[in-house]
């Protein structure tokens, strides 16, 4: 008797844990979905225990997520139905010192069995008292008459400390690849540098643009009243800094009062920067360390890699990548039904921001990604939420800061 009862519990256990497919002669050869079940296991340097984890699993097919929390755990067991996903943890840990402190990881796995284990590298986040991406509005507006104004677009750039900062030589950085596209090229670790397509250098020789406390710069793609062209653009004349253009076609007339940052790096034609109007790329700002300047990252960052190609060839090719102890700020960009990847190391930012929905949404003109305020600073100045998790960080959808002008 008790064996039969044995017998009868482990399969009702079982059946909870996975779905065959049906043999009754109604729905022959309908295939059932299967589950399987995925334990987590969390690792990282520096890290003794694990306080609270916040665990996103995203099947990469049907863009379906599930999401869960471990506490005080390190290892979850999870059940997911057969699939491809991408996997996002973010949360507390305490590490060998007994501080409380943000970590995050990605991992990626196929669940094609009943049971599955992934190992998640844990990275302790990385605060420096240095510049925030508070702002990057990429998608641009349309004219009165509902046509693209290719232009009015900009990152704006806040000093979210207490002390004086200067932007001379800060370093803007393009991503190489894009949040929607997986290409899994080869080599590829995020932990290590950022791949770029695109490069600017903010000019400057050390402390020639002060940035005090709470205040902000503007890198607008150009530096004039975009009202004057159509009303539904913004005034951006008195930006600091503006992209270099001498694309004919885009008509952009240069600031002279307005100090062009200098691309050192660009895949475009025309030394062209120019912001993905959709939203799916990663950015990041750095600085040069001690040694290293403009000549010397064209010298020692070049990032060669492979991948297959949609004909099933290997494609190579070449870009360059900035080194992730460079960089002071980190933020990616998506959309919901679209996304797949972030391009950033977990302790850069380990989230997404996004202006729309949906691919192509025409509701996303007019609309940026901003960063959240998270109280005051000294002279009434905001101070920003900064977890290194643009999905917490960012207002997806905001409108634009600059909308009625640079008022400081």
């Amino acid at each position: 008797m008790k064996k039969r009862v044995l017998m009868i519990g482990l399969a009702a256990m079982m059946a909870t844990t996975f779905t065959v497919t049906s043999c009754s002669d109604d729905d022959f050869g309908v295939q059932a979905s299967q589950n399987g079940v995925l334990t987590l296991s969390f690792s990282g340097e520096n890290i003794s225990s694990y306080d609270s984890l916040n665990i996103e699993l995203k099947e990469v097919n049907t863009g379906a997520a599930i999401t869960r929390t471990s506490q005080k755990l390190n290892s979850i067991s999870i059940e997911v139905p057969f699939g491809s996903y991408k996997i996002t943890v973010n949360g507390q840990v305490i590490t060998t010192q007994m501080e409380t402190v943000s970590a995050a990881g990605l991992g990626s796995t196929d669940i094609t069995t009943l049971a599955t284990n992934l190992n998640i590298p844990l990275y302790l986040k990385t605060f420096r008292e240095d510049f925030i991406i508070e702002e990057v509005f990429f998608t641009g507006v349309k004219t009165t008459d509902n046509k693209n104004y290719n232009s009015s677009r900009y990152f704006k750039i806040t000093n979210n400390t207490s002390k004086t900062l200067y932007a001379d030589g800060l370093i803007i950085g393009q991503s190489e690849f894009l949040t929607t596209d997986d290409k899994n090229p080869t080599p590829y670790n995020i932990n290590q540098n950022f791949p770029v397509k695109g490069v600017m250098v903010l000019p400057g020789s050390g402390q020639q643009y002060p940035v005090q406390p709470g205040d902000f710069i503007v890198i607008a793609d150009n530096a004039i009243n975009h009202k004057e062209n159509t009303s539904t653009a913004y005034d951006l004349h008195n930006a600091d800094f503006e992209f270099p253009s001498i694309n004919p076609s885009l008509g952009q007339v240069d600031n002279p009062s307005v100090p062009n940052a200098k691309i050192i790096y660009t895949q475009m034609a025309y030394n062209m920067f120019f912001l993905h109007n959709r939203g799916f790329e990663s950015y990041v700002i750095a600085r040069f360390p001690t040694g290293e300047n403009e000549t010397t990252f064209l010298q020692n960052n070049k990032y060669n890699y492979t991948y297959q190609n949609s004909a099933g060839t290997i494609t190579s090719k070449s870009a360059y990548a900035i080194p992730n102890f460079w960089i002071i700020d980190g933020q990616n960009n998506s959309i919901p039904t679209k996304f797949v990847h972030t391009l950033t190391a977990p302790g850069i930012d380990a989230g997404w921001a996004s202006a729309g929905t949906v691919d192509n949404d025409a509701t996303r003109y007019g609309k940026s990604v901003r960063r959240k305020v998270s109280g005051k600073m000294a002279e009434n100045k905001n101070l920003y939420t900064d977890t290194n998790n643009s999905s917490n960080d960012f207002v997806k959808d905001a409108e634009p800061s600059l909308k009625n002008g640079i008022s400081h």
